[in-house]
């Protein structure tokens, strides 16, 4: 059974072939050549990037600040000392050689009524937009973050690993109590406080450093609720005292000074923290009037409700689709069919249809984890719906199918 069962979900790395959504983009005259502008070079921006490189009458820009993909799924193995951060870290060149032009800066503007995405250093114009930038954090929801947070690594965005890996080497050479703030939802990788608190505190058994990790969470259970009883129960028997779960604690202030967050119901003091704040599609697309928090995006097909010639695709995008690099990814190639729909002058009749599905991984050791799968349905007038598969416990298993699934997402994005 257990087999059987992996299979299935491993199955779920294949691009998602969800129908689109029933009005088709604006069609370009015929045999004009149609400008795609991708911006974000993660894994959504990357979905679509691979879907439609290479695909003749479109020209395609991909626009990403960084010199390289960093991976922030699995990252934390690099950010407690177990694996290299070349294992996460991986070049664009695969991109360049597909002939889509790149451009390393980041966007400053978006101007809708001129069909333009604007850069330091030029204009791009675009016939279809692909917006896949990610998340900006809200600090401005907890007092005191904003003044503190070169102190305060959040380690949820490429490169910022490396901050929180010298924060978590600080804890571990000097003990204390580590506190580690989760936001309420939605927010990136739900599973990703829990397995970095399990983590951590394995290193600090590991070192025999004097401490403890504290998870001061604004939610009543760990998320996803599916993985709640696995990992409270992992937690439990894997660590007892070197972790503290503080559930409906929501960080209202953090005070560096008395090394304190303030919760409401109680301060918590801390020695090291890691506190993610709530977070918001990035400033840039609420400046363009694609989003207030969140983008707001119409389904099947993530096109942008303001405008029929936008997508909007991975954790910007304001859906109850769970936000992981694997939908993103599984997302880029649906928006990347409704491209090429729109091209051909195509229209696909409304109905039900399948969403993008994903898989992610909870590590509880360096070599235990428990797997994590979602599909998702939407239905018209009934919104979408997910199905979440969990494993009841941790596994070696599902550790080595971890790192497998890493390195073929990897390979298909950037191989």
């Amino acid at each position: 059974m257990r087999c059987s069962l992996q299979f299935n979900r491993r199955s779920l790395l294949a691009t998602s072939a969800a129908a689109l959504a029933s009005l088709a983009a604006p069609r370009l005259a015929r045999g004009a050549t149609a400008r795609v502008v991708v911006v974000g070079g993660g894994w959504g921006g990357l979905g679509v990037v691979r879907a439609l490189a290479g695909t003749p009458g479109i020209e395609l820009t991909l626009v990403e600040p960084n010199s390289a993909f960093v991976s922030c799924p699995l990252s934390i193995h690099y950010i407690v000392g177990t694996r290299p951060f070349s294992e996460f870290e991986h070049s664009y060149a695969a991109i360049d050689a597909l002939g889509v032009r790149r451009i390393q800066e980041p966007v400053i503007a978006i101007e809708r009524d001129r069909r333009e995405v604007v850069t330091k250093s030029t204009r791009l114009p675009y016939d279809f937009l692909v917006l896949a930038p990610g998340i900006e954090y809200a600090e401005d929801a907890i007092a005191g973050f904003a003044e503190a947070r070169d102190r305060l690594p959040v380690g949820f965005r490429p490169f910022e690993q490396h901050a929180v890996k010298a924060l978590v080497e600080r804890f571990l050479s000097e003990g204390g109590t580590f506190a580690i703030a989760v936001p309420k939802p939605p927010y990136r990788c739900p599973p990703a406080p829990y397995e970095r608190a399990c983590l951590v505190a394995e290193q600090l058994r590991k070192r025999g450093s004097k401490g403890k990790v504290v998870i001061v969470d604004a939610n009543p259970q760990p998320l996803p609720p599916p993985i709640a009883k696995p990992i409270l129960e992992a937690m439990r028997t894997n660590y007892g005292e070197l972790i503290e779960y503080l559930p409906d604690h929501e960080v209202k202030a953090v005070d560096l000074a008395k090394g304190t967050l303030d919760c409401g119901v109680a301060d918590v003091p801390f020695s090291f923290a890691n506190v993610i704040p709530p977070m918001r599609a990035p400033g840039l697309l609420r400046q363009a009037g694609l989003a207030e928090r969140w983008a707001a995006v119409r389904l099947p097909d993530f096109r942008a409700q303001a405008d029929e010639r936008i997508w909007i695709i991975g954790d910007a995008a304001g859906t109850p689709l769970p936000k992981s690099g694997h939908v993103a990814f599984n997302a880029g190639a649906v928006v990347a069919q409704a491209i090429k729909r729109a091209l051909a002058g195509e229209q696909v009749a409304a109905g039900g249809s399948e969403l993008p599905a994903g898989i992610c991984f909870a590590a509880v050791t360096h070599d235990r984890a428990i797997m994590i799968s979602v599909e998702s349905s939407f239905v018209p007038g009934e919104g979408a719906k997910s199905r979440f598969h969990v494993d009841p416990a941790p596994s070696r298993e599902s550790s080595e199918a971890a790192m497998n699934w890493g390195r073929s997402m990897w390979r298909s994005m950037l191989g």
